[in-house]
């Protein structure tokens, strides 16, 4: 069985973290095996929808149930269509926590906990350090870092290597672009934290006049962080067509028909007439609307076959 786990850090003895949109991580755990996942939590920083955005991505990673401390109503909505099961009030080390969910101690929730918005304004725990340095090539935006991240704008200038830009959209890593955007490039340049080396005197070099065996080691090590590089992209991508699949619901009894819904939509798939009126063919479950709903009156919800 699959259970995803908030945690304040990226290892089974780090504790778990209260709030599920804004924990600095997600943990992964396959309870039959132990085998862990980690994924640094890209919507930390987001000004809304954090909820929401890491609950299609738990769905997306096919838990069937979700271990933290608070869930709100938004984030409970998601994991209700997906059919993953919540439980809140959980806290200390994430082994423990796991070892308790084996044992039948802990038990689902009906509903959230807390109300929306719960965790935008608390500072969060400190992530316990990996001690692992950073590494890869600087380059291309697409690149891809440690972790999936959350970034924003177009990079500029040339890379080291010949690689362009910093980056831009939502990646991965801690490299270029706003906020934590994408990462270390995806060109081939020199590799962050490590050193050029210059080869002995008494060895022999290339005409280039760089030292063969050392040129081969770099690219070795380049090619090796690019193919996992895109590994990462593969499932976000995965992950994304998932979440093309939610479309906005309108809740008639909770709609006011204030408007703010159709304001904030990107794609311009709401108009009000008396209330909020989605198109779920323009829809594109970004879940704007939701976050910003002053009466909690809009859900996402699987798009019909066909619709």
């Amino acid at each position: 069985m699959k259970i995803a786990v908030t945690s304040t850090g990226p290892t089974l003895d780090d504790n778990v973290e209260a709030r599920f949109g804004r924990c600095p991580y997600f943990l992964i755990i396959d309870t039959d095996t132990m085998q862990l996942e980690v994924i640094e939590n890209p919507n930390i920083a987001i000004g809304g929808g954090a909820g929401i955005q890491s609950a299609q991505l738990m769905s997306g990673k096919g838990v069937t149930t979700v271990l933290t401390g608070n869930c709100g109503p938004n984030a409970f909505n998601v994991f209700g269509q997906a059919g993953i099961q919540v439980i809140v009030g959980v806290n200390g080390p994430v082994r423990n926590a796991v070892e308790q969910f084996k044992t039948g101690i802990l038990t689902s929730t009906s509903g959230p906990n807390v109300a929306s918005h719960f965790g935008l304004n608390t500072a969060p725990a400190a992530p316990t350090p990996t001690g692992q340095p950073m590494t890869g090539p600087l380059g291309q935006g697409g690149g891809m870092g440690s972790g999936m991240g959350g970034g924003g704008g177009m990079g500029r200038g040339m890379g080291r290597g010949g690689g362009m830009g910093r980056g831009m959209g939502r990646g991965m890593g801690r490299g270029g672009g706003m906020g934590r955007g994408m990462g270390a490039g995806a060109a081939m340049g020199i590799p962050i934290g490590v050193p050029p080396v210059s080869p002995p005197a008494d060895l022999p070099q290339d005409a280039g006049g760089q030292f063969p065996e050392q040129e081969l080691a770099a690219l070795k090590q380049q090619a090796q962080q690019l193919e996992q590089q895109k590994q990462q992209i593969n499932r976000r991508i995965s992950e994304l067509e998932k979440a093309q699949n939610l479309v906005a619901v309108v809740l008639a009894e909770k709609c006011t028909g204030c408007g703010i819904c159709a304001d904030v939509c990107p794609a311009g798939a709401i108009e009000v007439n008396e209330q909020a009126i989605v198109n779920a063919e323009a829809c594109t479950g970004c879940a704007a609307c939701v976050s910003e709903c002053p009466n909690e009156a809009i859900i996402l919800a699987q798009k019909k076959v066909g619709k």
